[in-house]
C-alpha cells in the first residue's frame, strides 16, 4: 500500500494541532502514536517513512521546553530500575555474608561431629559409678 499523497502535510499539521493543545482525533499525547492518529497515519508512517518528521516532532516538542510522554515514561523507568538494582545488590550482599555465616556453622557441627564419632570408638575407661547411687537389679534368670 502506498502512502497518501498528502500525507507529509497531514503529518505537519497534526503537530500544529498537538504542539497547541487542540487534538482532533488523538488524546494529544506527545508521542508518535498520538500524532499518527492525529494525522490519521499508520504509524509506520512515522517510524519507517518519515523520519525527518519524527524528528522534527521530537525536536519541537523539546523546544517547547516539553519532553516527550515516551522519554519521561523511559527516565521513569530508569529510575525504577535503579531503585531495583540498589535493592538487589544490598540483598546479595547480605546473602554473601549469610553463606559465609552458614560455612562457618556447617564447619563448626562438622568438627563437633567427628569429635563425638571418635569419643564413641574411643574405649569407655573414662566412665565410672558414682558412690551412693543405687546400682540396677541383677537380671534373673529364666527360672526366677
Amino acid at each position: 500500500m502506498s502512502p497518501a499523497l498528502d500525507e507529509r502535510d497531514r503529518i505537519r499539521a497534526a503537530m500544529d494541532r498537538i504542539l497547541a493543545g487542540s487534538p482532533e482525533h488523538s488524546t494529544g499525547a506527545l508521542t508518535i502514536v498520538a500524532l499518527a492518529q492525529e494525522a490519521q497515519v499508520p504509524r509506520n508512517a512515522l517510524t519507517q517513512r518519515h523520519l525527518d518528521l519524527r524528528n522534527d516532532f521530537y525536536d519541537r516538542v523539546r523546544e517547547r521546553g516539553q519532553t516527550p510522554d515516551a522519554e519521561k515514561r523511559l527516565r521513569k523507568q530508569i529510575v525504577k530500575l535503579k531503585e531495583l538494582r540498589t535493592a538487589d545488590a544490598e540483598e546479595l550482599a547480605q546473602l554473601r555474608e549469610d553463606v559465609q555465616g552458614l560455612v562457618r556453622t556447617v564447619n563448626q557441627l562438622a568438627l563437633e561431629n567427628q569429635q563425638l564419632r571418635t569419643e564413641l570408638t574411643a574405649p569407655r575407661g573414662r566412665l565410672r559409678v558414682l558412690p551412693g547411687l543405687p546400682q540396677p537389679p541383677a537380671p534373673r534368670g529364666p527360672t526366677g
